[in-house]
């Protein structure tokens, strides 16, 4: 098949969504489909590289990495025309969801969209009032929908979404998958030692971990407060929070007024190719999000052989199994008791840590891969 992906982000940012489309992209093209990709560039200028088309675009100052297209037609849009896809998979609902709608009225190709971001959570940004955001976000995200062919949902919990929006497309739930062999490298004792001790980390600390963008829908600021109160009884526990964003002076400062900002560590963005070893730091992996679509930190986080500990949400269903690699919490005092116990119990954490290896391994990019394929022949068909 020649398949079309389109996708507002691709190289100027990492997130969930350029690690979805670089997954899809790496399966379906060893399975021997022709792949191209569809993005915005980072910079005024278009270009192609390899099977990746580049449209030049400007930042919008609305949100980090998110830019704006300067042109809808391009003589590298018209060459994907003239290659004419036989499928077109939107990842995003905005700007390069353009693209995808023209090249489809020209060429007939079907389109296939995932819904990756429940924008309930982010259209703070934009406009104050909640209640009128919602409204917005339901509105805008069924129009938009309405004609496409298929509409893939991460969970469960998008498709309820979709569903309370009025949306009547067919939604197929599949899952996001990601690449094991990375998250299957594992530091020495040794190595874990040393990277640990480069951060402050002694051997005895028990570490919670947190990994991703760094923005206030990701909800650290409870994490922080939960952490200040657990270190009163636990003295030997350090939350290490890897990544960046728009929230993290409003953290660091936060840690300050806590008075935990020797206890807590800000490592910044790192690269792409690093994560597993910085997971690996880490002996809890923890969360307050509830913005998730999937989570695939957390998929992440399970495959480095990490116990979870996050706040309830329907994303992760089929991530945490309760009491075997890991608990959702409640409340604060949920979490207070919690983390007491599985940092006091090295002997669970062990267990727990085999049985979040064997969950993530159900995750893997060739299983993704394999079901987006059926959900291209069937809109085919």
């Amino acid at each position: 098949m020649k398949i079309l992906i389109t996708t507002d982000l691709y190289s100027t940012a990492t997130n969930g969504v350029v690690t979805s489309v670089k997954n899809l992209s790496e399966e379906l093209t060893g399975k021997g489909h022709d792949v191209r990709i569809l993005t915005l560039s980072g910079n005024v200028r278009s270009r192609r590289e390899g099977s990746v088309y580049y449209i030049r675009s400007m930042p919008i100052g609305v949100y980090p990495n998110v830019r704006m297209p300067l042109s809808y037609r391009h003589k590298l849009i018209r060459e994907l025309i003239e290659w004419k896809p036989d499928v077109i998979h939107s990842q995003c609902e905005f700007f390069s969801f353009q693209y995808a709608r023209r090249i489809s009225k020209l060429t007939g190709a079907p389109i296939v969209h995932t819904y990756h971001t429940l924008y309930e959570q982010y259209v703070k940004y934009l406009i104050p009032s909640r209640r009128i955001g919602k409204c917005v976000v339901r509105v805008v995200s069924r129009k938009r929908l309405k004609r496409c062919k298929c509409v893939i949902a991460p969970t469960s919990k998008v498709e309820d979404a979709l569903r309370s929006y009025g949306l009547r497309n067919d939604i197929s739930i599949v899952p996001s998958g990601i690449s094991l062999e990375q998250h299957k490298k594992r530091l020495s004792a040794e190595e874990r030692s040393q990277k640990r001790k480069a951060l402050g980390i002694e051997d005895h600390h028990t570490v919670l971990i947190n990994l991703g963008r760094l923005g206030t829908e990701k909800n650290l600021g409870e994490l922080l407060e939960l952490y200040s109160k657990a270190i009163k009884k636990n003295g030997n526990l350090k939350f290490l929070i890897v990544g960046d964003g728009p929230a993290r002076e409003e953290l660091e400062e936060l840690c300050v007024k806590l008075g935990i900002g020797e206890q807590v560590i800000f490592t910044g963005m790192v690269q792409p190719g690093e994560v597993q070893e910085y997971y690996q730091l880490g002996d809890i992996f923890v969360s307050a999000s509830t913005s998730e679509t999937q989570g695939l930190t957390y998929i992440e986080a399970a495959a480095n052989g990490l116990p979870l500990l996050c706040r309830e949400d329907l994303c992760l269903k089929d991530v945490i199994r309760q009491g075997e690699n890991g608990y959702e919490y409640r409340n604060a005092d949920e979490f207070l008791d919690l983390i007491d116990t599985i940092s006091k119990n090295t002997e669970w954490r062990e267990a727990a840590s085999r049985r979040s290896e064997e969950i993530a391994a159900t995750f893997d990019k060739s299983t993704f891969g394999d079901a987006v394929e059926k959900v291209y022949l069937s809109v085919i068909e």
